[in-house]
């Protein structure tokens, strides 16, 4: 199936932050338990601060992939700098807010759902290998803590 940039695209004040442009992936066709968005956040541009409970029919876990411009993520009254490639994960219970700190529109790939039981993806090839990945360097000294 191929959908075109821009099509299921809306302007959306996001938890009571600036219109943002947002387009809803395969909203009808897909059967994953998340929803996928692209999200182009205008310059001076915030999603607004929010939290999602810990439980009941509004827990959401959201993922924030940054493709282009830049933006501040701030976590728990922490700000981080994303640079494109970076991405950030809101759990539940922890207040977050998206802001474009750039000059350009900033675009974000931003997927959501309900917590639930975490997957094990060692059984494809490529969560063993970045799981083994991840644990060799978990073990590996870091600049700056010998």
């Amino acid at each position: 199936m191929l959908e075109r940039s821009g099509s299921a695209t809306i302007d959306h004040a996001l938890h009571e932050g600036e219109l943002t442009r947002v387009q809803w992936h395969f909203m009808k066709e897909s059967s994953l338990p998340v929803a996928v968005h692209t999200w182009d956040l205008p310059v001076g541009g915030s999603e607004g601060l929010h939290v999602h409970p810990s439980t009941g029919d509004d827990a959401l876990e959201e993922l924030y992939i940054l493709v282009a411009g830049s933006v501040t993520m701030s976590m728990d009254g922490v700000d981080y700098e994303l640079r494109p490639g970076d991405s950030m994960l809101a759990k539940t219970g922890v207040a977050h807010d998206l802001r474009n700190t750039g000059t350009e529109a900033a675009r974000v790939i931003f997927v959501w759902g309900r917590p639930g039981t975490p997957m094990d993806w060692t059984q494809w090839v490529t969560g063993r290998k970045i799981d083994e990945t991840l644990k060799r360097t978990a073990d590996e000294p870091r600049p700056g803590n010998c």
